[in-house]
């Protein structure tokens, strides 16, 4: 049967037997959230929320906080108490079976792949138009995918070809994955520190300006309504993007000491530092310059840099857009490091190809997965346009969020007894409220983003069915 679960004792024994080196700790794992947090969203992603929701994005950012918190709890439980790779596909199969899980994982696939894909499209962005500055610019066929266009200095518009920059970025980060994990920890810490130096000194320079002005009218465009994709809720299931990864540390669970400890701080850690930044970020430019839906912020590409040089500092909104070249990729490394460790252990499983399980005898990493991953990651990247990718992935982000709260909330009820190092407070409210959170946002993100996400759930139930049904280890008595 296809809702065949896995039991939780059978999860950890396949894991002892072929699993990966543990070697992160708990700063390594908050360094690796907030450096899969803080991106794209926050540096690009202002200016989407300006557009949809005007000041009122701050309650944008807000609820979006909220709903992140709200899971983050439930995810330290779940990943305390299952620490292997996988993240929601393996919880969703210890307790919802294997066909659900399937969907989790294909689900999945959408927040990671699509999003490294798109933080790199995001980060060629930034890097071309450095290049461009000081006279050294690319050909225009070679600045964005085929399906893209790119303004050109006299204002109009010219289609590219293949976006060179942001393959190149994917197959870098690559090579950093296949090297080994203690090695992407430390790259992404350093390109942590960068980040939070480059914001920290946005909010101090941006703060003393607010003026109370710019926040009137508060909700131009209201809270929004379902499937409209604008307003408050509009832009919180935009912004929502800007917090995706955080989860990306329970992947890591395999390859963490003492992970029934160190799981839980990563994940609320990173959250909790993340929040507070954007927050002040966003309350900062709001109250700066204004955020009026078809204002000067709501238009810019680098809106944060703008800012900036709005308020006289023009060489410091150069240097917070260098800080984005040099930063995003940390958010691409991290994307792809959940979807690889995601692809590993379905392969594990059985519910993907075997040799997505091989490990490297030296860099004990799952280096084939890699690679297959950073080639599609790459090749997508250099094809396709940013466009409205933040939401599909969100998309993806929503139900696995969604159908892990259930699960926890299940576990509780049929498992009261498995040990649980971490407990999150409040289940019987907490758990309700992310659901919820989570089916408010989905509904948010408009039609158009919610129709991919069903053609390609249905893709993804065809893909079971031809393949992943028939090699289960789990069906076959072969875990």
């Amino acid at each position: 049967m296809t809702w065949r679960t896995k039991p939780l004792s059978l999860i950890l024994e396949t894991a002892e037997k072929r699993g990966l080196k543990r070697q992160l700790g708990a700063f390594d794992l908050t360094m690796l959230g907030i450096g899969a947090v803080i991106g794209t969203g926050i540096f690009v992603l202002t200016a989407v929320a300006a557009n949809k929701a005007g000041p009122g994005m701050m309650w944008s950012f807000v609820i979006a906080a909220v709903v992140c918190l709200l899971t983050a709890l439930i995810y330290a439980e779940i990943a305390s108490m299952v620490p292997v790779s996988g993240s929601a596909y393996t919880y969703t199969y210890a307790v919802l079976g294997e066909v659900v899980a399937w969907m989790v994982g294909w689900a999945l696939i959408l927040e990671y792949a699509v999003a490294a894909g798109a933080v790199a499209v995001g980060w060629s962005g930034y890097i071309n138009g450095f290049l461009q500055s000081i006279g050294h610019a690319l050909p225009v066929a070679l600045t964005a995918g085929p399906a893209d266009t790119v303004t050109l200095a006299d204002g109009t518009k010219a289609a590219g070809a293949f976006n060179l920059l942001a393959f190149l970025v994917s197959v870098f980060v690559t090579g950093i994955l296949v090297v080994g994990t203690s090695h992407s920890a430390r790259f992404t810490a350093v390109l942590v520190l960068v980040k939070v130096i480059a914001l920290t000194v946005f909010i101090v320079i941006a703060l003393p300006a607010v003026n109370a002005v710019h926040f009137e009218p508060m909700l131009p465009n209201g809270w929004g309504t379902p499937l409209s994709g604008t307003g408050v809720l509009g832009a919180a299931a935009s912004i929502f993007f800007a917090y995706v990864g955080f989860d990306a540390v329970s992947t890591a669970a395999e390859e963490t000491r003492n992970p029934n400890r160190n799981i839980p701080i990563g994940l609320i850690g990173s959250l909790i530092v993340c929040t507070v930044f954007y927050l002040l970020v966003a309350y900062a430019a709001t109250g700066a310059v204004g955020a009026q839906p078809g204002g000067a912020l709501s238009e810019s590409k680098e809106p944060l840099a703008f800012v900036l040089r709005e308020l006289g500092w023009p060489q410091v909104g150069n240097w917070v857009a260098a800080a984005a070249i040099v930063a995003l990729p940390s958010v691409v490394l991290m994307m792809m490091f959940g979807q690889t460790r995601i692809l590993f252990t379905m392969a594990r499983d059985g519910l993907m190809p075997a040799r997505f399980a091989k490990v490297h005898p030296r860099f004990h990493t799952p280096h084939v997965v890699t690679l297959v991953t950073g080639v599609v990651v790459a090749l997508f990247a250099g094809v396709f346009p940013v466009g409205a990718l933040a939401d599909i992935s969100n998309s993806g982000t929503l139900f696995a969020f969604f159908v892990v709260a259930l699960g926890v909330m299940i576990l509780r009820r049929t498992q009261p007894d498995h040990p649980r190092v971490f407990r999150t407070p409040l289940l019987s409210i907490v758990g309700p409220l992310a659901m919820a959170g989570c089916l408010l946002l989905f509904v948010s993100l408009g039609a158009y983003t919610i129709k991919l996400f069903f053609l390609w759930a249905i893709a993804g139930l065809v893909i079971y069915w031809l393949y992943g049904r028939r090699h289960s280890h789990l069906a076959n008595g072969t875990h």
